[in-house]
């Protein structure tokens, strides 16, 4: 099996498809000889990917996906098995990551939502993906991150790595329940990763401090073993290493993709 054949005729749902990480999954699908069944909230940014990772249409498909709408995932998953017969694996990068804070200053509605959408809304479309994964096996891939396992020292987000802390426990629990079908489960932990979001806050811290990006990214990159961040692109590779049978034995475990950060 050669590198553009590590997906070759298996169809891949990723949810949260926009301008980064699910962009890039995306794109490593396509990539890597699969099919690629996208969604997201936002109908333009999935018309979007798709026109530009396959402009004949031949190996993408799209639906506007809420993930905390359990009707909305069911849909998406029929999507893959009536374009493309099935589905082969899923990838959870779908999530509320942009409320900040920690426990002091805690909204507490606004974490039930954080939970319902980065926990409950990840589980949703799992199940709604396991009738057709039940079929001929598969993988659930979970992107989790770095802060639930290690709390940040530069932005708090307690909710969000309280949210991905407890797919944690949930992938634990599903890899055993769902590996009599042979489905495995796992997940890709990011630390900084080098993609819209961090760009845009190198860009704005250095602009609120008056220091040039560069320091900013400094700050970042020094706490790494390698001397340079991974980029979404990297983290997209690890995802689809997992959802292919490269990965055909492992399942319950956590793979952080951090540029040496945090080892374990």
């Amino acid at each position: 099996m050669s590198d553009g054949e590590l997906l070759a005729g298996r169809t891949v749902i990723v949810s949260g498809v926009g301008a980064g990480l699910g962009h890039q999954v995306a794109a490593a699908v396509v990539r890597d000889g699969g099919n690629a069944v996208l969604g997201a909230r936002t109908e333009a940014n999935l018309a979007k990917c798709a026109a530009e990772l396959d402009p004949q249409g031949a190996r993408t498909a799209y639906l506007p996906t809420d993930i905390g709408d359990e009707a909305q995932c069911e849909a998406l998953a029929a999507l893959a098995r009536d374009r493309f017969g099935g589905v082969d694996a899923v990838v959870h990068v779908a999530a509320w990551d942009s409320y900040f804070g920690g426990l002091q200053d805690a909204d507490f509605d606004t974490w039930r939502q954080v939970i319902d959408v980065n926990l409950l809304g990840t589980l949703r479309m799992t199940r709604a993906c396991l009738p057709a994964l039940k079929e001929r096996g598969g993988s659930v891939v979970i992107i989790g991150t770095q802060s639930a396992v290690a709390a940040p020292s530069q932005v708090w987000q307690a909710a969000y790595a309280a949210s991905k802390g407890a797919l944690t426990s949930a992938m634990y629990s599903m890899a055993r329940e769902l590996g009599p079908d042979r489905i495995r489960v796992n997940t890709v932990l990011p630390g900084w990763m080098w993609g819209p979001p961090v760009q845009a806050y190198v860009q704005f811290t250095a602009q609120s401090e008056g220091v040039p990006q560069d320091e900013v990214l400094g700050r970042l990159t020094e706490r790494m073993a390698l001397p340079e961040l991974a980029t979404d692109g990297d983290v997209a590779n690890a995802a689809v290493f997992l959802a292919s049978d490269r990965a055909r034995a492992i399942t319950g475990q956590q793979l952080l993709v951090n540029a040496g950060e945090l080892m374990h």
